[in-house]
C-alpha cells in the first residue's frame, strides 16, 4: 500500500536541497506533479532553477524568500513573509494537487520562531495520506523529527571551502 512520507534532510553538511530536487525530478520522470517551494533562498540565480524549468509542466517552483533571513536587517518583514509562504505552502498542500511537496529551507522558519511549530505539524498531519511532503533545512526541531517518516542527516566533513576554495556553478549553484 502506498503511504505518503514526511522526509527531512536537515544537518550541517551540503546537499539537503539538491536532494530534494532528486526528488522532484524523479517525481516528474514518472509523470507525477510537485510543488516545490523555497522560503529562503531569495534572489540568488543556480543551475538548480534552469534545470526544474525543464519539467515546467510537472513542477512549480515557487520561489518564496527574499534572502537569507537570519542576517536580515527586518526580521518582523521577514516574519510576515513566513508567515505569508507558509500559507501558501498549507493551500498547496490542501490543494490535492501534488503527488509530492517539497518545502525547501522551511526549518529555518522553524528555527527562528517566524512559525509556531505545531499548527505547522497539524497541517502536515491533515494532509492526503497518500502525499509527500519533503522538507529541508538545517536546525531540524524534534517534534519534526519525531512526525517525520525518514530522516536523513548532512554531515559536512570536509568542504572545499575551508581550504579557500570559493564557491563554483554545477556545484554549489
Amino acid at each position: 500500500m502506498p503511504k505518503g512520507l514526511l522526509i527531512v534532510f536537515t544537518g550541517n553538511g551540503k546537499g539537503k536541497t539538491t536532494a530534494a530536487l532528486g526528488m522532484a525530478v524523479r517525481a516528474a520522470g514518472h509523470g507525477l506533479k510537485v510543488c516545490f517551494i523555497q522560503f529562503i533562498k531569495g534572489g540568488w540565480h543556480y543551475g538548480e532553477l534552469d534545470a526544474v524549468k525543464r519539467f515546467e509542466d510537472l513542477i512549480d517552483l515557487h520561489v518564496m524568500g527574499k534572502g537569507f533571513t537570519w542576517k536580515s536587517d527586518n526580521i518582523e518583514e521577514d516574519a510576515r513573509l513566513a508567515r505569508e509562504a507558509w500559507d501558501f505552502a498549507s493551500t498547496a498542500i490542501a490543494s490535492g494537487k501534488y503527488h509530492t511537496v517539497v518545502l525547501d529551507e522551511f526549518t529555518y522558519l522553524l528555527h527562528y520562531n517566524m512559525l509556531e511549530i505545531e499548527p505547522c505539524l497539524d497541517v502536515l498531519a491533515a494532509r492526503n495520506p497518500n502525499q509527500h511532503v519533503v522538507i529541508t533545512g538545517r536546525y531540524a526541531p524534534e517534534p519534526l523529527i519525531a512526525a517525520a517518516d525518514l530522516v536523513t542527516e548532512m554531515q559536512m566533513i570536509k568542504h572545499p571551502l575551508k581550504s579557500g576554495i570559493k564557491a563554483q556553478k554545477g556545484i554549489e549553484f
